[in-house]
This record gives structure tokens, sequence and C-alpha cells, in this order.
């Protein structure tokens, strides 16, 4: 659950459009590019559980609007208050495990993440 989390996020969305580009107007999906290279830090126990609530909160209110599909409840029109405010406190959640607050943008989102993968795959001199 807690990948669904990270999935599920802004963080990851913002990640993913700027590494993995797009076809169209769809966002082009690589797991090489958008899920291998996705920093993640290391996560406690707490942040764990704290994560797979915040997943368990998205797909309970996914259901309640069965047999909606996911096109219809992701529709930004018309996308269901309770379903928007999961995705929201997910997002709180998984961003107070980065940098202890909200990011105020996507560029702060940015910054950061390119940060720690830049951390993450600089090797250590000897």
């Amino acid at each position: 659950m807690t990948d669904f989390s990270v999935l599920s996020s802004r963080l990851h969305l913002v990640w993913v459009r700027a590494v993995c580009g797009k076809l169209e107007t769809r966002i082009r999906y690589a797991s090489n590019s958008g899920w291998n290279t996705f920093p993640v830090p290391k996560l406690t126990e707490k942040n764990r559980a704290d994560l797979t609530a915040a997943a368990e909160g998205i797909l309970l209110a996914r259901e309640a609007h069965f047999p909606a599909t996911i096109a219809d409840l992701y529709d930004p029109e018309k996308m269901p208050a309770n379903l928007r405010a999961a995705h929201d406190h997910n997002d709180e959640v998984l961003e107070r495990i980065y940098i202890g607050r909200r990011f105020r943008n996507d560029t702060e989102r940015l910054e950061k993440l390119f940060e720690m993968y830049t951390k993450m795959t600089t090797k250590v001199s000897a």
C-alpha cells in the first residue's frame, strides 16, 4: 500500500511529468525512468503505516462511488469531494515525510526531488 500511496501522489506525478515526458497530451510513463528513479526517503514504520492509511482512504473514497469508473471519478470537473480530500490528505502525509510540511508549489517539489536524486546517484569517493 505504501507504493500505491506514492504512485497516487502529486509528488510522483510532478516527477513523472518532468522525467518521462508526454505523448500528445498524455503522460508517457516508463518504470525505468518514472518509478525506478523516483527518490524516496528512508521510511520508518510509522511513515509506512501513515502512507498505508492514506492509500486506504483513497481506495475507500473510490469504493464509495461504485460503480463509477476511474474516468468518471477523476474527471476534473466532477471529481467527488471525498476523493479529492483523500488525495489531498495522501499528498500531505507524503510531503511531510519529505520536508516536514507541505510543498509550496511544483517547483519546490522538483527542486527537492532532483536534490535527492543527485545524492542518490552520486558515488562517494573513498
